[in-house]
Formats: C-alpha cells, structure tokens, sequence
C-alpha cells in the first residue's frame, strides 16, 4: 500500500460561536477566535490517498487529476469565502478546523472511491502553523 498526498490553499475568514450562547459565554470559551468581525486564517489542506501502484503509470493515482477535484468540489467552495456565511456545507456547523476537516472528508471520499482506483485515507487541515486537525474517517 502506498500513500500519496496533494496539498492545496486556501484563505477564508470565520468565527467561532454559538448563537445559543451569550456573548460572554461565547468569549470565555473561544477567546478571540469569537471577534464579532470575524477572523481569517490561510489554510494548507493535505488530501492523503492510499493504494497500489499502478504498473503502467507508476502512479497511485495522477496528481494532478486529484488536485482538480479538491479543486473543484473544496476549495471553489471555501476560498476568499467566510466559512460561517458563505460554504453551504458548514451551514449549522460551529466553522472550527475540526468540524471542516470532517465535513471535506465528506465530500472528498465516495468521490475518490468512485473515481479513482484508490481511497481517501486521510485529510489535515492546517489553520495556522501551529494549529491543525486530522481525520481518518473514523
């Protein structure tokens, strides 16, 4: 089994936050991440597939056909875009990096199970340098 990986940007803005919440409540739990005008971060997603090589290409799978697809069913979606507001796919969802790197497996997975002759293993998503999440489809 081999594991390849496609990585891609985008910036978009967002804010943590729970109308059910005060805004106090809201401040004490997010801290700054609950800034009223928003916040935006430049995000660094890697999209990890796994399977065999194939004996012909030498490939898991063209990267660059994996890129198109990121492309057009993720990041179309997300960039210069306010996660809160704007992505349909985070509509009722708290825009945390954990809750989008679910929802991007989401979409990302029967895709590539149905596309290509490998699957999703992993996606990482990177908010700040520092900071990021990844899922498993666990």
């Amino acid at each position: 089994m081999i594991y390849v990986t496609r990585k891609e940007r985008f910036n978009a803005a967002h804010k943590l936050w729970r109308p059910d919440w005060t805004k106090a409540m809201n401040e004490e739990v997010y801290g700054k991440c609950a800034n009223e005008n928003w916040h935006g971060h430049n995000y660094d997603l890697f999209v990890t597939v796994k399977g065999e090589i194939d004996q012909e290409t030498g490939y898991v799978l063209d990267l660059k056909l994996l890129s198109r697809l990121i492309n057009s069913e993720v990041i179309t979606h997300l960039d210069h875009k306010n996660i809160n507001l704007d992505v349909p796919f985070m509509k009722g969802m708290i825009a945390s990096t954990e809750n989008l790197v679910v929802a991007i497996w989401k979409i990302l997975s029967p895709t590539i199970s149905a596309t290509f002759e490998c699957e999703l293993h992993c996606v990482k998503l990177y908010e700040t340098e520092n900071n990021f999440a990844e899922y498993y489809g666990e």
